[in-house]
Order: C-alpha cells, then sequence, then structure tokens
C-alpha cells in the first residue's frame, strides 16, 4: 500500500513537471510575439530606438547652436546699433 508521503511525492514531482512545462511554454509564447512584433516592425520601416535617440540628440544639439548664434546676432547688432548713435 502506499503511503502518504509517497502520495505528496508523486503529487509534488507532477506539479513540478507541469509547472516546468507551463514554463517552457511561456517562454516559447513570449518569443513567437516577439519574432512576430519584430517581423510586422521590419514590414512598417520603423526606425530603430537608437537611430532615433541619436537624431534627437543631434537635433538639441543644433538648435543649442542656432539659439546661440541669435543671441551673438542680436549682440553684434547691438552694438553697431549703439555705435551708430
Amino acid at each position: 500500500m502506499l503511503k502518504k508521503t509517497d502520495i505528496l511525492d508523486d503529487i509534488a514531482k507532477v506539479a513540478g513537471g507541469a509547472a516546468g512545462t507551463l514554463n517552457s511554454i511561456r517562454q516559447q509564447i513570449k518569443n513567437d510575439v516577439k519574432a512576430r512584433v519584430e517581423e510586422v516592425a521590419m514590414r512598417l520601416d520603423l526606425v530603430p530606438r537608437e537611430d532615433l535617440d541619436r537624431v534627437e540628440a543631434l537635433l538639441e544639439k543644433v538648435i543649442a547652436d542656432q539659439e546661440d548664434m541669435a543671441a551673438r546676432l542680436d549682440a553684434l547688432e547691438n552694438t553697431k546699433d549703439k555705435k551708430k548713435k
């Protein structure tokens, strides 16, 4: 006759196996979804995040340089106007 501990051990083994199987199924679904999303992104010709970040940094620098040049031009125009007076 089976002891209670043997039955509990068997149940624990089955539960452990089921948990492992469910975990591998979850991982497979995650990988499949990721592959599908990447496939759709490639078809839509989306820009990678790294490229977008690089362009944003470049744009911020250009804007800062433009604002600096505008301020310098204003200063030059002000000194020119003062010299005329």
